[in-house]
């Protein structure tokens, strides 16, 4: 089991920056990913990024050059830093992790933080 503790979100103003935090912590995989995916209302759950123990890191074109992740392997510790917010980013964010080595394993999601993009 892995559990994913999520911190960050809130109220910003468009243009205004955020920056989301995600712990996982149990039976953590050597190599896994780690990232978000959010749910506007009205809307199906869709990726915002993700990135892999080594490094490499996926974008949904909507956030590229906008948000970056990176993560603290030695913490087991994933963040996103949401710079030039827009409205339409609003949504709730979901913490995600899979462990790919030593064997692939499900999908774990966090409890989902609120970010809202409001003038």
């Amino acid at each position: 089991q892995v559990q994913l503790v999520e911190s960050g979100g809130g109220l910003v103003q468009p243009g205004g920056s955020l920056r989301l935090s995600c712990a996982a912590s149990g039976s953590i995989g050597s190599i896994n990913v780690m990232g978000w995916y959010r749910q506007a209302p009205g809307k199906q759950r869709e990726l915002v990024a993700v990135i892999i123990t080594g490094g490499n890191t996926n974008y949904a074109d909507s956030v590229k050059g906008r948000f970056t992740i990176s993560r603290d392997n030695a913490k087991n510790t994933a963040y996103l830093q949401m710079n030039r917010l827009k409205p339409e980013d609003t949504a709730v964010y979901y913490c995600y992790y899979r462990q790919t080595m030593p064997a692939q394993g499900p999908d774990y999601w966090g409890q989902g933080t609120q970010v809202t993009v409001s003038s």
